[in-house]
């Protein structure tokens, strides 16, 4: 029995689904989909309501997949898609220690998800049920490129969607406005990614 690997999915699929669902109902505190889409403008990623619902719905249901270890590397991916986009559009600037907003956390989730999905969620899982109780280093490499491509494609389309007079976002992260009293900036979004 992989009672290690049930473990891990438990938690960490269970907090990704929590933290989806903050961004998706506002449970646990969270800011819903109306501060979701709020935080989703001030990081530049147009449109913000599609983005907004992605991102929620990417961790709800890749948290989802991860805890009952179904699909895991499709779940895989979209939490690493997740992850990425922020580590890029926030936490980078900030170097690697999470005690500085870094991106330390974000690596341990990306490495732990992409680390089931080669080793596989185990025998208390869905997929075993389907004969999958391991996923192999394709499916890993899949679960970490498809999640790298997804952030990548993300990021550029709130590029190139933002609207002309709509805040626009460095290359550290900081969002700037015309007028700097209605600014927001990336930091603003760190409790919510």
């Amino acid at each position: 029995m992989d009672f290690g690997k049930l473990v891990v999915r438990l938690v960490v699929g269970g907090f990704f689904m929590g933290h989806g669902l903050q961004k998706l109902r506002g449970a646990f505190g969270g800011p819903g989909l109306e501060g979701t889409e709020q935080m989703m403008t001030a990081l530049a990623m147009h449109p913000a309501k599609l983005n907004a619902r992605a991102a929620a719905l990417s961790e709800t249901l890749g948290g989802g997949g991860i805890l009952l270890g179904a699909g895991t590397p499709f779940a895989s991916a979209a939490l690493i898609g997740t992850m990425a986009t922020a580590v890029r559009k926030v936490h980078f600037k900030n170097g690697p220690w999470n005690s500085g907003g870094g991106w330390e956390y974000n690596a341990v989730l990306m490495a732990v998800v992409a680390g089931l999905t080669n080793d596989g969620p185990g025998d208390l899982s869905l997929d075993a049920l389907i004969g999958r109780k391991r996923w192999g280093l394709g499916w890993g490499v899949f679960a970490v490129a498809a999640g790298l491509a997804g952030s990548a494609a993300a990021i550029e389309a709130g590029r190139r969607l933002a609207p002309p007079d709509d805040a626009t976002t460095g290359d550290d992260g900081t969002v700037s406005t015309d007028d700097p009293a209605e600014g927001a900036t990336a930091e603003s979004a760190d409790a919510s990614i």
